[in-house]
């Protein structure tokens, strides 16, 4: 009894397309993960960026408060 699968005839032509496409896939997928870790990077620095300049101005506040307090006497 014959298996009623069609058999397909690969050439060696078409297994290097599919290999080449295989290959082309990936080089894509690893650029692209690639470009989005350099994303991950310049948002992690802006994040930083932004954090310290956060950082800055509520410690001048808390200065200004400081001296007002005194100012005023109060405690």
């Amino acid at each position: 009894m014959m298996n009623s699968m069609k058999v397909k005839n690969i050439t060696i032509d078409d297994l290097a397309r599919m290999v080449a496409k295989g290959f082309s896939e990936t080089a894509k997928r690893a650029e692209v993960s690639l470009r989005f870790d350099k994303i991950d990077g310049r948002l992690d620095r802006i994040e930083k960026l932004i954090l310290a300049n956060h950082k800055v101005r509520i410690e001048r506040l808390e200065e200004e408060v400081k001296y007002l307090k005194e100012l005023l006497a109060v405690k």
